[in-house]
């Protein structure tokens, strides 16, 4: 049996934070207690007072975590149990500011129409060293290519040791390998329901970013961390499972944008007339925006696609139980709780709204394509976008994005200037 229990919520800047608690307390229905204005807290420690709905000038009241005994698993420090949870005000009421509970709305929303979402989640990551004077640079791999697998992607054998905790702790890994740009790296999660799915990603990121560092690599998921370099995505591969636990989104042993039914339609065309709002709070940093840019197979367009690496959907060509819609715009310094029920609740629109769907992209995604619509230019004209798309923000959680906007803005002021590894350095520790 663990000597204790590590039970972590992930925050407005998608951080993961919380206790540790004695082996008693694990099974306690009471949970545990922390400071509401946690969701005041900046990148720099700063306690921005004015925070919405934290409540700083309000006595820096309690909030309660709490956590289903059931979903307790192995932990990756010696005798330790971890568990992610649900967080509450003082008086028992869901925290309106609570990423897991916006998620948790946004799986309920698709309820009422007998379907539950599913989702697969690609991370992408790049990994870095320390120098002799204390700086940082990429990790030195002068082999690694693209797919590349063994020593020359990984001289320092990082990813393995991650594998190896990954399967004693649980994790459902599909993959790892190289990605494009050395030295970065892809890590595939297993399919599952959609909170679950969110709770093993941000468990299995804390992870691989622990034992990384025990082997000596800063290992980053923020999304454009190296200029010259390729970004670092987010993907959620997404499907619905019917009553019967058959996947809704299937016509027939095909898939691709021929074999579409009424709810991947609904789904795409949600996509597409929110997706200048949907960046704001899937692509939530100042790097979102260097990563988000045309020919950058990075979410940058509105547009939709088949086996289409220059979309921002892309419908998999496998059909039946494997049907799938890849949304491709997120980053991981958003959170992915926020992230995903933005997606859901946006896709939700689409279908309930019977959204027009433009046509798929024809174009090749650098010379060509067939919109003129992208994201923002920077996270400032992001939270515009976000503050003018008033659907999803409600669809989301008013509250949660009205305080994610002021927050955000603030973010914009504190990096003004900053930029390169000055700008990687403000946030790299964190993400």
């Amino acid at each position: 049996m663990a000597d204790r229990l590590r039970v972590m919520f992930c925050d407005h800047l998608s951080l993961m934070r919380g206790k540790y608690l004695p082996a008693s307390k694990m099974t306690s229905p009471d949970g545990t207690r922390l400071a509401r204005p946690t969701f005041s807290v900046h990148w720099d420690k700063d306690l921005i007072l004015d925070a919405p709905h934290t409540k700083c000038r309000e006595g820096i009241p309690d909030m309660v975590l709490k956590w289903n005994p059931d979903e307790i698993r192995e932990g990756w420090e010696p005798d330790t149990k971890v568990v992610t949870g649900d967080l509450f005000d003082s008086d028992g009421a869901p925290l309106v500011l609570c990423p897991r509970g916006a998620l948790k709305r946004a799986v309920a929303d698709w309820g009422r129409h007998g379907l539950s979402p599913k989702v697969g989640i690609e991370l992408e990551a790049f990994a870095f060293t320390r120098t002799a004077d204390g700086g940082l640079e990429p990790m030195h791999a002068p082999g690694g290519i693209v797919y590349g697998t063994g020593p020359f992607a990984d001289p320092m054998g990082f990813t393995d040791a991650i594998w190896r905790q990954a399967e004693a702790s649980g994790f459902r890994l599909e993959l790892i390998t190289a990605e494009y740009d050395t030295p970065q790296f892809e890590f595939t999660l297993a399919y599952d329901d959609a909170v679950k799915a969110v709770d093993e990603m941000v468990l299995f990121r804390q992870m691989a970013r622990e034992v990384a560092l025990a082997h000596g690599v800063i290992l980053t998921f923020l999304p454009k961390p190296i200029l010259e370099k390729g970004g670092s995505g987010l993907h959620f591969n997404l499907s619905f499972a019917d009553k019967d636990g058959k996947n809704a989104l299937a016509t027939g042993p095909k898939g691709g944008p021929d074999h579409l039914n009424d709810i991947g339609r609904g789904a795409i065309a949600g996509w597409m007339k929110h997706h200048k709002g949907l960046a704001g709070l899937v692509a939530p940093t100042v790097g979102s925006y260097l990563r988000l840019q045309p020919a950058s197979m990075s979410g940058y367009w509105c547009n939709w696609g088949g086996d289409h690496r220059g979309v921002t959907v892309r419908i998999s060509e496998e059909g039946g139980p494997k049907t799938r819609l890849e949304h491709r715009m997120p980053d991981a310094s958003s959170n992915p709780y926020t992230a995903l029920a933005a997606v859901l609740q946006a896709a939700r629109l689409g279908f309930e709204g019977k959204y027009d769907l433009p046509a798929p992209e024809a174009g090749d995604g650098f010379d060509r394509v067939d919109t003129g619509v992208g994201v923002a230019g920077s996270l400032a004209e992001a939270m515009d976008d976000l503050e003018a798309d008033r659907a999803l923000g409600q669809a989301v959680g008013r509250d949660l994005v009205d305080h994610h906007v002021f927050m955000k803005r603030i973010e914009v002021t504190k990096t003004e200037g900053l930029e390169g590894t000055t700008l990687r350095d403000y946030y790299i520790w964190y993400v």
